[in-house]
């Protein structure tokens, strides 16, 4: 069994610390305590007596005066390695800095100043120190039109407000909370040579325009009208779709879908993409039978969720007739392939819900679809 380690969180309130802190608490081999810049200095003493590693993330990048860029981001770097230094303790540091510490502007000096002092601090203590220069993060709980150009995103487009786009041409360095929360702790893997800092990255970053990232986000938003699903293939897309997500307002969480309803019953599409396919569902009356045509290209495949079918299949070609009974109680899956004319009969006494995917998106001026009875 792994002996217990104590882990120390500064900036736990902050963005990175908050997924840091949560992603800690998952681990039962791990004792994580927080620190923020509300809380007593003596609470920070006490768990500096206590800590194994710390995870130095507190820090300002927008404050109300230009000096308080040193204040903080030096001033409690120093306090914090200075009181370790004077309790004789050398737990291992992981310090969140920014790519802006090669950038002579406020907030980057301060974070090169710190970095310098951690790095004299790993000299004359021999502590294990990594320090990672991070480009912009963006995911979930970053807050909007504060400093992220994608929370802010995110927020507006969610509640259908405008997206202003400064410089639809400029180019930016994303990574995602995610992937640094799992460099973080994966950082000590890592062995680093006593009393020398290392510096560290994260991967993948992204580089996308301010006009594709607007553009894509604002897809997101209009997708419940056209059901259309991102390309969740694209390590980019799949995260930015799911930190849209996560700024949608929780009253806005179920949404409503287009019905369809004629003798048969009743239709609605739910999802569609290029990559994806199309998902769609029914409702159809006892007896009543949907279908009756067959595809050359397109794929589908049939889940009955609820009552009782029969769906039957004939080869377009050879005349071949076979049929499947299935029931909502199996979740079974029929495979529909192309160039059999295949119906299904709702045989019970109930209504029949089914669930349908299919290979392509139903486009009316190319179907894939031809009428043909079993």
């Amino acid at each position: 069994m792994a002996a217990m380690k104590n882990v120390l969180v500064t900036g736990s309130e902050g963005f990175i610390g908050k997924n840091l802190t949560e992603a800690l608490r998952c681990k039962t081999e791990v004792v994580t305590k927080t620190f923020d810049i509300l809380d007593a200095r003596a609470v920070l003493n006490r768990y500096l007596e206590e800590a194994d590693i710390i995870y130095h993330l507190a820090g300002v990048n927008r404050p109300e005066r230009l000096e308080d860029y040193e204040k903080v981001n030096l001033g409690l770097t120093s306090e914090m390695i200075g009181r370790l230094e004077k309790m004789s303790r050398r737990p291992s540091i992981v310090f969140s800095s920014s790519i802006q510490a090669t950038l002579d502007n406020p907030y980057g000096v301060s974070k090169k100043k710190a970095e310098e002092a951690l790095c004299e601090y790993a000299q004359r203590t021999g502590a294990q120190v990594m320090i990672f220069r991070l480009p912009n993060v963006f995911g979930k709980w970053c807050r909007p039109n504060y400093n992220s150009v994608v929370a802010t995103f995110c927020y507006n487009a969610a509640r259908g407000l405008t997206l202003d786009v400064s410089d639809s041409y400029k180019e930016i360095e994303l990574v995602h909370v995610d992937d640094v929360v799992t460099a973080f702790l994966r950082s000590f893997e890592v062995a680093t040579k006593e009393g020398e800092a290392l510096f560290a990255t994260v991967e993948p970053t992204f580089r996308v325009t301010l006009g594709k990232l607007a553009g894509l986000i604002q897809e997101f938003a209009t997708s419940r009208q056209t059901l259309r699903v991102p390309d969740l293939g694209v390590s980019f897309v799949r995260r930015l779709y799911g930190t849209f997500q996560s700024y949608l307002s929780p009253k806005d969480f179920a949404y409503g879908l287009q019905q369809r309803k004629d003798e048969r019953g009743t239709l609605a599409e739910l999802l569609k993409g290029e990559a994806f396919g199309q998902l769609f569902i029914s409702r159809t009356g006892p007896g009543i039978t949907r279908g009756n045509h067959y595809h050359h290209t397109k794929v589908e495949k049939f889940v009955v969720l609820e009552g009782d079918a029969i769906i039957r299949f004939r080869h377009i070609v050879s005349g071949e007739i076979i049929s499947c009974s299935v029931s909502g109680e199996e979740f079974k899956v029929v495979d529909i392939p192309p160039g059999w004319a295949h119906n299904i009969q709702n045989i019970g006494t109930t209504e029949l819900v089914v669930l349908f995917w299919a290979s392509e998106v139903f486009e009316p001026e190319r179907p894939d679809t031809y009428a043909s009875e079993v």
